[in-house]
């Protein structure tokens, strides 16, 4: 039964690689000045985004807010997000990229700057609030805007080096980010954040970006959500529940275990999948999506069996390379196969149901498998996290057979 559907996959897989090399015999260019313009656009709203994220907790604590009130910074944002995402998606189609993409910057600028004179813990879950509305507008906008860019064959490769801002980011920005708050102040990090969304605010002004013609919309009523991305959408929910799982509990789970400098598991998890992206972005250019997100998923599996038995520092190490190479294979190509089905007047729409599905993940992954580590423990809840990457292999064999019988 299994090998069918794994014959049938190949054979689908080998129809589009004919497709794809009857209409693409010219190696288009991939680095122009618009491309490398957005891309370092996106990695000057990560730094920023990066930089507000792992210190806002600790400033929150420092008001005298509980550890229940804490995971709440966070969980309001990403509501937030989701609730706003599939309109941006239809309005992105409908109106155009450039006056969203603005005002989610706009807002964004300006919530993160307020953070410097709110005083208290209400305030700022309000303001956090309004935050996730803006990131919402502005990371589907800049990833449609990507999309526009980006050649369709190089699509896997451009969106890989594209990602490759906010793993740079998360490498780098936490750290400086929680240095400035121990060396000066949590006012100083917000404005440091703020300085650098506001230059990416500057460079946003030399951005060509498409214009949504009247023959380019649809005539009938738009729908939040985009079909031709539902697949790869559902297949990316159940791999963020682990990502959701790591963000939330890999910090606790190494104090647990005694392992000093745990928080090293994300800066290499951040290089691997540095390197990762566009190498699977390049593999899915040209050999295709389960080339790459096969041994993604599978990788990923690997990792959280390592995860769950580590105990040194170089094991857990280990974890972190593997799971970034995994999920750099993994995530890359599935946001390819999101967008690439997708209409041309419902880019959008395709990327704002990829991503409440990304977010909706990790969401997932932290309340519900964080009952499972109140339960039977950090080891336990990290074995129970390959549930959802088997489910999402499985999902993959046989949908993507099912869409070519």
């Amino acid at each position: 039964m299994l090998g069918r559907h794994i014959r049938r996959l190949i054979k689908f897989e080998q129809k589009i690689s004919k497709n794809k090399n009857t209409t693409d015999q010219v190696r288009d260019k991939l680095w122009t000045k618009q491309f490398i313009l957005v891309t370092f656009i996106n990695l000057l709203i990560f730094f920023g985004f990066q930089l507000i994220t792992p210190t806002l907790p600790v400033h929150i604590k420092e008001l005298g807010a509980g550890d229940n009130i804490v995971g709440w910074v966070n969980g309001v944002f990403t509501i937030a997000t989701l609730l706003i995402r599939p309109f941006i998606g239809v309005g992105l189609d409908r109106l155009g990229r450039k006056g969203i993409f603005l005002s989610g910057l706009l807002v964004f600028i300006a919530i993160t700057a307020s953070y410097t004179w709110l005083s208290t813990v209400a305030l700022i879950l309000f303001f956090r609030f309004i935050h996730g509305f803006g990131w919402g507008a502005l990371n589907t906008a800049a990833n449609t805007i990507a999309t526009d860019i980006i050649p369709v064959s190089r699509f896997g490769e451009g969106m890989g080096y594209f990602t490759l801002a906010s793993n740079v980011a998360m490498a780098i920005s936490p750290s400086i980010g929680l240095y400035i708050i121990a060396q000066y102040s949590f006012q100083a990090a917000s404005l440091l954040s703020s300085g650098l969304l506001l230059l990416g605010l500057v460079f946003s002004f030399a951005l060509k970006y498409r214009r949504i013609e009247k023959q380019d919309q649809p005539i009938k009523k738009a729908a939040l959500f985009e079909k031709t991305a539902i697949r790869p959408s559902i297949i990316i929910f159940f791999v963020t529940i682990t990502y959701g799982v790591v963000n939330s509990f890999l910090a606790l789970y190494a104090i647990e275990r005694g392992i000093a400098n745990g928080g090293m598991f994300f800066t290499v998890m951040a290089i691997a999948l540095v390197v990762s992206r566009p190498v699977f972005g390049m593999v899915v250019d040209r050999f295709n999506y389960g080339y790459a997100i096969i041994p993604g998923l599978l990788i990923i599996i690997f990792s959280m069996l390592l995860l769950a038995q580590a105990s040194t520092l170089s094991l857990l190490l280990v974890s972190g390379a593997a799971y970034g190479v995994g999920f750099g294979a993994a995530q890359t190509s599935l946001q390819a196969m999101a967008v690439s089905e997708a209409p041309r007047d419902r880019l959008g729409a395709a990327n704002s149901t990829f991503f409440t599905a990304f977010d909706s993940g990790i969401g997932v992954g932290s309340i519900l498998l964080g009952n499972v580590a109140a339960a039977f423990g950090y080891s336990k809840m990290f074995l129970w996290s390959i549930a959802p990457v088997v489910l999402a292999l499985l999902l993959f064999l046989f949908l993507t057979g099912r869409a070519e019988a």
